[in-house]
C-alpha cells in the first residue's frame, strides 16, 4: 500500500506526521522524501546512510557531420530547448524535459541520446524503515524526473509512506499518481482552508481515497471543520498547538519522541485506513 502525505501549503506540518507515522509501525516499511527541492525527513529520521546513485535526464547529442539543419528538431520541441540556424545547432540543456521527440523526429538519424545528471537519490535505513530521499541539483527546474526516479525504488511489498512537497503543481501530482490513499494536512486557518481545498480538488481528480490530519487543531477557527464535514471528508486526526511539541519540532523530534502515545494513535488511524482499503 502506497500512502502520500501530501498539503496544499507549506508549514502545516506534513513531514512531521509522515515520520511519525513511520516510526509508529511495527513492521517493515518504506519512506521516500519526494521533497526533493528541499528534503527534511531525514532531520527527523536520521537514517543511516547506505549508498547514492545520480538521476539523469536523456538529452539529445548531435552529429554535425549528418545535420541539415532543417529545423525539424526545433519545430518538435515544444519548450525551445533547441535553435537551429543556417550552420549551427544550439541545444539549451536546462530547457531539455527529456521526451527525446526530437530524437524520433530527425530524419537525418543526426542526433542520438545523451544523459544529463538532474539530481540524485540516496537511500538510508532507521530501524524496520528503509529510507529514500531525493535531491534535485542546485540550478535545476524540474523536480518531476527527480521525483519519478523515486519512486521506481518503491517495492509493493511493503507499506510505503510518500511525503510530498506542497502545494499542488506538477511535483506534488507525481506524487500523487499511483497512490493507494492520500493523507492531507492542513490548519485551521483561512489559509490553510484555501489551500486544504486545492488539495482536495487534486485528490478527486485521481478519484483518490483521502482523510485529512488538522495540525495545530485549537487555533485559528471552525471553518476547516465545518468544512470536512460539508463534503463528508474523514477527520482522521486532530493534533493540539502544545509548546512542548513546538519545541520537540524545533530540535528535530517526531510526535512519537515527543509523546509515545501518538505511536498507539498513529497505529490505529493506519489500521482504519488499511479497513477501509481492504
Amino acid at each position: 500500500m502506497n500512502i502520500v502525505i501530501a498539503s496544499g501549503k507549506g508549514g502545516t506540518g506534513k513531514t512531521l506526521i509522515a515520520t511519525s507515522l513511520a516510526l509508529s509501525l511495527d513492521e517493515e516499511s518504506e519512506f521516500f522524501d519526494c521533497d526533493v527541492e528541499e528534503p527534511n525527513a531525514a532531520l527527523f529520521l536520521s537514517p543511516e546512510w547506505k549508498g547514492e546513485e545520480e538521476v539523469k535526464l536523456p538529452i539529445p547529442k548531435v552529429d554535425e557531420t549528418k545535420c541539415t539543419h532543417c529545423g525539424i528538431c526545433a519545430k518538435l520541441c515544444n519548450y525551445n530547448a533547441i535553435a537551429v540556424f543556417p550552420n549551427k545547432f544550439l541545444l539549451f540543456p536546462e530547457l531539455c524535459h527529456g521526451c527525446s521527440l526530437c530524437i524520433l523526429g530527425c530524419p537525418e538519424k543526426a542526433l542520438t541520446e545523451d544523459k544529463r545528471p538532474i539530481g540524485k537519490i540516496k537511500k538510508g535505513r532507521r530501524d524496520k524503515i528503509t529510507f529514500y530521499q531525493g535531491e534535485l541539483n542546485v540550478g535545476e527546474a524540474m523536480a518531476t524526473p527527480v521525483i519519478s526516479a523515486l519512486k521506481k525504488k518503491i517495492t509493493g511489498d511493503k507499506l510505503a509512506i510518500l511525503d510530498a512537497p506542497p502545494g499542488t503543481a506538477c511535483p506534488v501530482i507525481e506524487t500523487l499518481s499511483g497512490a493507494d490513499y492520500a493523507i492531507l494536512v492542513t490548519e485551521p486557518t483561512p489559509f490553510g482552508l484555501h489551500d486544504l481545498k486545492l488539495a482536495v480538488g487534486v485528490a478527486r481528480k485521481f478519484s483518490l481515497p483521502f482523510g485529512v490530519i488538522i495540525n495545530r487543531a485549537d487555533i485559528g477557527d471552525s471553518r476547516v471543520k465545518n468544512y470536512l464535514k460539508e463534503e463528508k471528508i474523514p477527520l482522521l486526526l486532530e493534533i493540539p498547538h502544545k509548546i512542548g511539541i513546538a519545541r520537540g519540532y524545533s530540535e528535530g523530534k517526531t510526535l512519537i519522541d515527543i509523546d509515545p502515545t501518538y505511536r498507539e494513535v498513529f497505529q490505529r488511524m493506519i489500521d482504519d485506513i488499511r479497513g477501509k482499503e481492504g
